[in-house]
């Protein structure tokens, strides 16, 4: 059974388009993933700890045979081979993906949370992915609309 799958991806660190688009590239040679729509990549400011480089990001859908937590494994992987190191919370990275939402499936694990806990707080996350699945229905909210109240209280 083939589940749909929206991520967030985002680099600060080195060529950060290249991050992305090696990543994208990656993901499309998997066997049990398709790659079915990408965002434009757009730059934002960092979210969280704001004294670092600006962000390149996008958003990306997905098929995938993969459950919940093969795909969380698969998204770190990619960040490892991207040379991600974990060293501080929101820091600068080569590579971030986050899993945004998978079906309509809600997981709350300490180590994957569906859907993302923060999808309908940050601009850099709601604008890329509101380009490619705007009706796309969080927390009885559409992507369009969630973007719209964060561009309201940004002030945007």
């Amino acid at each position: 059974m083939a589940h749909l799958v929206y991520l967030s991806l985002g680099s600060n660190m080195g060529d950060r388009e290249g991050y992305l688009r090696q990543a994208v590239a990656r993901l499309k040679s998997i066997p049990g993933i398709n790659v079915i729509t990408e965002s434009s990549i757009i730059e934002t400011a960092p979210w969280g700890m704001t004294e670092q480089p600006a962000f390149l990001n996008m958003a990306l859908t997905l098929r995938t045979s993969f459950a919940p937590f093969i795909v969380l494994q698969i998204m770190q992987k990619m960040e490892e081979l991207a040379g991600r190191e974990h060293t501080e919370k929101w820091g600068p990275r080569t590579l971030d993906i986050d899993i945004l939402s998978y079906d309509d499936i809600e997981l709350n694990f300490p180590q994957l949370t569906l859907p993302h806990p923060h999808l309908t707080e940050r601009l850099f996350v709601l604008q890329p992915l509101a380009e490619i699945a705007p009706k796309l229905v969080v927390k009885g909210k559409s992507v369009r609309e969630w973007l719209e109240m964060v561009k309201l209280s940004d002030g945007v």
